[in-house]
């Protein structure tokens, strides 16, 4: 998603004149795409906004992306100007040759109680599916191999149902491939599961977030779903698509979790047989249900815990 919405910042400023630079030191304008998913992002905005002001004061700083409220008010003084990420056209002229992001729907009404999303980014907005359709037929007509549909939820679309727009997509004359991130498993329905194993272009590597394998947890965490729908959910997956491979997000840390609620999480990595894991330690974000509770992890455990879940990937 950051990627792509940089790729629409690019066209947003270079039809306002501007050109990209190779360094930011030679930059009169530098524009930072934020994401306030973890602190340590927003601990690195602060730092690079004070660093480019103290090695080019006269540089127009231009913030974007997922920004808290309350780092927009710390912020408001230190940079020029702060854009609305929704705002941002959705179309872009994709640079790379070979694949290209085509959002096609914003916003989440999951309201996980670690997430920030509906906060930063609204509440779901899906597009029209006639626009996205014939955004990817030009981009397959330009030569593009691989067209990866995305959205905080993108298995929520609304446009018209996921499947039928994946079916359409799918139908398109042409020599590539589907792809789509980021899912949500209560939205990985059977109809949406039927349709990647009938549809030739759609790649058989499914994105499903798990992002913690004990149920207190998941329950604390407004998943929506229990292990046991999980695993159910990759059994039939894995018996409706053969070749199907199942990457996932985890979440370390997470408020209260014991050391054998992390194991839970240890226990179904290897039983699931992920072909990827995207692991991160839980930190409070301001806004959301978590940051209400005790953040009693500590620092040094997390790194151990996250460690342990990507080493199990090797």
């Amino acid at each position: 998603m950051n990627k792509s919405d940089s790729e629409r910042m690019a066209v947003r400023l270079k039809e306002k004149g501007y050109q990209p630079v190779k360094k930011i030191e030679r930059a009169n304008l530098v524009l930072i795409n934020v994401c306030s998913v973890r602190q340590s992002a927003v601990n690195r905005v602060y730092s690079r906004v004070k660093k480019i002001r103290f090695q080019k004061p006269k540089s127009k700083i231009i913030l974007t992306g997922c920004i808290l409220e309350k780092d927009k008010k710390k912020l408001k003084d230190q940079v020029d100007e702060i854009w609305p990420i929704i705002n941002l056209k959705a179309k872009t002229k994709h640079q790379c040759s070979q694949s290209a992001f085509v959002p096609i729907m914003t916003g989440c009404d999951n309201f996980c109680s670690y997430c920030v999303v509906p906060h930063t980014r609204g509440r779901e907005y899906s597009r029209p599916a006639q626009e996205i359709i014939e955004e990817v037929n030009d981009l397959v007509k330009k030569g593009y191999k691989e067209i990866t549909l995305l959205g905080q939820n993108v298995n929520s679309y609304q446009g018209q149902n996921f499947p039928k727009l994946l079916k359409s997509i799918n139908n398109i004359p042409g020599n590539f491939q589907i792809k789509f991130m980021t899912s949500h498993p209560k939205d990985m329905s059977d109809k949406l599961i039927k349709t990647i194993a009938q549809s030739e272009k759609i790649s058989k590597e499914i994105h499903l977030p798990i992002q913690s394998g004990d149920n207190e947890i998941l329950k604390k965490m407004n998943r929506g779903y229990t292990v046991e729908d999980y695993k159910n959910l990759a059994k039939k997956i894995r018996q409706k698509i053969p070749k199907a491979e199942i990457s996932t997000d985890i979440i370390v840390g997470f408020p209260s979790e014991t050391k054998k609620q992390f194991q839970n999480t240890v226990n179904l990595v290897k039983e699931i047989g992920f072909c990827q894991i995207y692991a991160s330690a839980y930190s409070p974000r301001a806004n959301t249900a978590a940051a209400k509770l005790k953040d009693n992890v500590p620092s040094d455990e997390k790194k151990k815990r996250k460690r342990t879940v990507l080493e199990m990937i090797k």
